[in-house]
């Protein structure tokens, strides 16, 4: 029976092998396949802190569009050099809002709306914004809190592009840092970058240093699309039982 048994069993051995040649095939594939589309196509991000508020607040998933503006170095994961510039590259409208490569620490990732294109003049007085000496128009829409910080009032005002694109700020109130500024003129292959949150955002008002400086084309991954859906404050990958502490009213936002 030992002998009749034996021929049997010695097939199996190579069809197990098979199936996990197989099973690590489809695995590659389906990596290769999901690392294509993070780097060519689109790219999640998840927002962690307030500089956008209120039209990105933290926990935001969010969803960015790589193939806005091209791609650069910036596109791939541990921004490696693999090449310099953009390759089929597009220049951001004023406006978007952008996710990018922090210039003093590329391996931050930061998010900001774009305010000044390569040869405009921007410069911030007694809180608004004029771009070649021209205000971006602004309507006050009330006092409201803080999404992230309840205990704060702020302004809320509405704020538009030279396109027509309008968006709400948040105004803490007179004379906070960041009012007043010099005249920027921003060079070649370079955007100035403001968060919405107007007196709780470093940005292109702050030296790179500090803040963001002028932003280099070539940080930049990609436009921000919509909310995918978002989490409250305090949830985390750490703790399972605020996986579904989520903000439901936040749920496939577009991003304006």
């Amino acid at each position: 029976m030992t002998d009749t048994a034996s021929p049997s069993r010695a097939p199996a051995q190579p069809g197990l092998r098979r199936e996990a040649i197989d099973i690590a095939r489809t695995t590659g594939l389906g990596l290769a396949i999901a690392l294509t589309l993070r780097i060519v196509v689109f790219q999640p991000f998840t927002i962690p802190s307030s500089s956008m508020e209120p039209g990105l607040v933290t926990g935001d998933y969010i969803v960015v569009s790589k193939l806005a503006y091209g791609w650069s170095r910036a596109s791939f994961p541990l921004n490696p050099p693999v090449f310099g510039g953009r390759l089929l590259g597009r220049t951001a409208r004023r406006g978007d809002v952008v996710v990018f490569r922090l210039p003093r620490d590329p391996r931050q990732t930061w998010i900001k709306r774009v305010i000044g294109l390569p040869g405009d003049r921007v410069q911030v007085r007694d809180g608004q914004v004029f771009v070649n000496d021209q205000p971006l128009p602004r309507t006050p829409l009330g006092v409201t809190r803080d999404h992230d910080a309840p205990g704060r009032p702020v302004l809320a005002v509405g704020e538009s592009a030279p396109d027509g694109r309008a968006y709400v700020t948040y105004d803490g109130g007179p004379r906070q840092p960041g009012d007043d500024t010099d005249r920027y003129v921003v060079p070649a292959g370079q955007y100035f970058v403001m968060g919405d949150n107007r007196d709780n955002s470093l940005d292109s008002r702050w030296p790179r240093e500090l803040g963001v400086g002028l932003l280099p084309a070539e940080n930049l991954v990609g436009k921000a699309g919509f909310v995918l859906l978002s989490w409250r404050p305090g949830a985390t990958i750490l703790k399972p039982w605020t996986w579904l502490d989520l903000q439901f009213d936040r749920f496939l936002k577009p991003i304006r």
